[in-house]
């Protein structure tokens, strides 16, 4: 089992970019899907890195996400079915309330669980 981790570099000029190492023994690139309202995110590009074992993940984020309140990205290793990571974007006023970015992380997790749980009834029947 590969044990990944994630590192953020910079979010700027609309793309999120990070890098994803794996600790294990894999050279195998990982699958990566990020979510925004339980929707895949397109144009994810992962690109292996010059050091082995890692490679640069950019996330464009979409022009419909861009909107007035807590908009929530959710980073997923296909392969291992786990989060890696997440990223929120904030716009708009500002009010405090920072319980609305949990809940929208904690509604995105509920969601990956639905899938996982749903894929784990259709295996075993």
């Amino acid at each position: 089992m590969s044990q990944l981790t994630l590192t953020k570099i910079r979010f700027r000029d609309g793309l999120w970019e990070g890098r994803i190492a794996d600790a294990g023994q894999s050279e195998n690139a990982p699958v990566v899907e990020v979510r925004h309202l339980d929707r895949p995110v397109s144009n994810v590009t992962l690109v292996e890195s010059d050091t082995p074992r890692e490679w640069s993940l950019t996330i464009p984020i979409p022009t419909e996400a861009i909107a007035d309140g807590v908009q929530s990205f959710v980073i997923y290793d296909l392969t291992g079915d786990a989060k890696l990571g997440d990223f929120t974007l904030v716009c708009g006023e500002l009010t405090g309330d920072e319980l609305r970015v949990e809940v929208e992380l904690l509604r995105a997790e509920l969601d990956m669980l639905k899938r996982a749980f749903r894929r784990h009834c259709v295996d075993t029947q």
